[in-house]
């Protein structure tokens, strides 16, 4: 059974009828408040913002604001767009004047790729775009592929500053899939905020941010459901932290789901031991570039990264069903 990363991490407590308002737009008024509810594809997704409020008109305002601000970042940080600055980056090897949003975002990724020891790397698509060519005829790439595109893998060959990125070898591309999309999600946060709103969930895909409260006394409620079952496994709330979830049953390569898109840039296939892994940070960018380091680290590597990064918790599943967890992670068991 594979789920999507929205249908992992679920957004708790709607009734039947608030779960039908989250697609249709508005939800029913709580404690005087108006909540807002808007849902859009972006980034081959869907986007959902939640804004609760007292003025619905300039809740509505800041979403249609919020999400012009979305598309305009994808634009920027897209693979699949031609006209993006990644995408004409990876076709020339070398970009002028890059846009703030990409150089940010680098800089992050740079960041986790160092603390995990290259476990994370944005300079990890030429071994994606080789699975995805080879799964067109629904193989696996042979191991003499895989080891003759390890070479182009390497976040240290790729060259960040403000006004120029480049890459210290040919043919080296990069893709931000892996922490783009939480860059994202922290940006329209702070749209709707400059806006005047607090109360605010925006989520991308799994990847959300939740900034104060759900309503008044009560946190945003998270559910982790099962990576195998359509199970719920624990649940906790959330105020003013983002969580972002990884899992091998989001793009898989083989039906056994040993072989999924979370690719080990040092090896060049996917790590064994885990299922998934959620993690809780104070960004979603950090917490979306977190929970793709530590699904292609094993457990014993992975944990001591969560536990070190500071204001970071963890939940991870293993293929075999155990749950691990950072010390400090604080969830209530279901089932």
């Amino acid at each position: 059974m594979n789920f999507s990363r929205r249908q992992f991490l679920q957004i708790m407590g709607l009734s039947a009828a608030g779960a039908a308002a989250w697609q249709l737009g508005i939800k029913p008024r709580m404690a005087g408040l108006a909540e807002v509810s808007v849902s859009r594809m972006l980034m081959g997704t869907v986007v959902n913002l939640t804004v609760v409020g007292e003025d619905e008109g300039a809740a509505k305002t800041a979403v249609t604001a919020t999400l012009d601000r979305m598309s305009q970042l994808e634009a920027i940080l897209s693979r699949h767009q031609a006209t993006s600055q990644l995408s004409l980056l990876n076709q020339n090897g070398n970009l002028s004047q890059p846009d703030a949003a990409l150089v940010a975002v680098l800089n992050q990724a740079q960041t986790i790729s160092a603390q995990s020891n290259g476990a994370f790397d944005v300079t990890v698509k030429p071994l994606v775009d080789l699975y995805q060519d080879y799964q067109t005829r629904n193989e696996l790439p042979s191991e003499t592929a895989v080891l003759a595109t390890l070479p182009l893998v390497n976040y240290q060959n790729l060259v960040v500053s403000s006004n120029r990125i480049s890459f210290s070898q040919p043919t080296m591309a990069i893709t931000v899939d892996g922490i783009g999309k939480g860059y994202i999600v922290d940006e329209g946060t702070a749209v709707l905020r400059e806006h005047g709103f607090n109360n605010i969930l925006v989520e991308a895909g799994g990847d959300l941010l939740a900034s104060g409260q759900k309503a008044p006394d009560t946190s945003w409620q998270i559910g982790i459901q099962s990576p195998r079952e359509k199970q719920l496994l624990a649940k906790f709330g959330v105020e003013n932290k983002a969580v972002a979830t990884s899992g091998d049953y989001l793009q898989a390569y083989s039906m056994d789901l040993r072989h999924h898109h979370i690719l080990n840039p040092r090896t060049g296939y996917s790590a064994p031991e885990l299922a998934s892994a959620t993690v809780v940070a104070s960004s979603a960018m950090m917490a979306d570039g977190l929970a793709t380091a530590v699904m292609a680290m094993p457990p014993q590597e992975a944990l001591p990264l969560l536990e070190q990064t500071t204001a970071v918790e963890g939940y991870l599943i293993t293929k075999d069903g155990d749950i691990l967890q950072t010390r400090g992670f604080h969830a209530e068991k279901m089932g």
